[in-house]
């Protein structure tokens, strides 16, 4: 079978993005009218995206069902509130991060890795200043991605510095657009191409070694 064009299969992935945006959109605007199945529909969604990225983001089981129930009374209130339906996703995994964040500081002698996945900024960080990098090869995380439950996946997603984790969790498992993921972590476009990159390199290196 002949390989898809990197170019083809951005576009691809943008136009899935999209309609993703879209339908959660229209899911926002119908529930904030009063809608009934229209909410349900979008709690329903809340609740998958928020327990599977809390669980990543946060580590453990019982963080992740408690900032998912939080997330869910959070959309529930704030639905009809929220001034840009289209920005919904951005809001949602951004409240998730928010209350992962204040699991995290509750817990007391968690890993190193475990410590920043505060919001970020671009500040003194010149060894890890913004660059162009392109990554042409297949690792073998684009295939364990997309069986984000797999228990080695976890792990290995769990050895990660916060950010990175962070990141790759929203880019890589959740498909959000880097512009979407500079928004939520508060990184420029360009500093969250370049964490991405090192995030799958070091991903790559720990499935490859277990």
């Amino acid at each position: 079978m002949p390989a898809v064009p990197e170019s083809a299969t951005a576009a691809a992935s943008a136009a899935a993005a999209a309609r993703t945006k879209a339908e959660y959109a229209s899911l926002v605007t119908a529930a904030a009218t009063g809608e009934r199945g229209a909410m349900e529909r979008l709690l329903m969604r809340a609740q998958e995206v928020a327990y599977r990225f809390s669980l990543l983001v946060c580590g453990h089981p019982e963080d992740a069902e408690d900032v998912m129930q939080d997330a869910l009374l959070k959309t529930y209130e704030h639905a009809s509130r929220i001034a840009d339906p289209s920005a919904f996703r951005t809001w949602l995994y951004t409240t998730v991060r928010n209350a992962c964040l204040m699991k995290r500081r509750r817990h007391v002698g968690e890993p190193a890795n475990f410590d920043s996945i505060e919001q970020g900024n671009d500040r003194g960080e010149s060894s890890e200043g913004p660059v162009q990098v392109v990554d042409r090869s297949t690792p073998v995380d684009e295939q364990m991605i997309q069986h984000s439950s797999d228990e080695r996946l976890r792990t290995a997603l769990q050895s990660l510095p916060g950010p990175h984790r962070m990141i790759v969790i929203l880019r890589d498992i959740e498909e959000l657009s880097t512009r979407e993921v500079a928004e939520i972590t508060g990184y420029s476009e360009a500093n969250v191409k370049t964490r991405l990159h090192r995030a799958r390199l070091m991903l790559r290196r720990r499935l490859e070694a277990r």
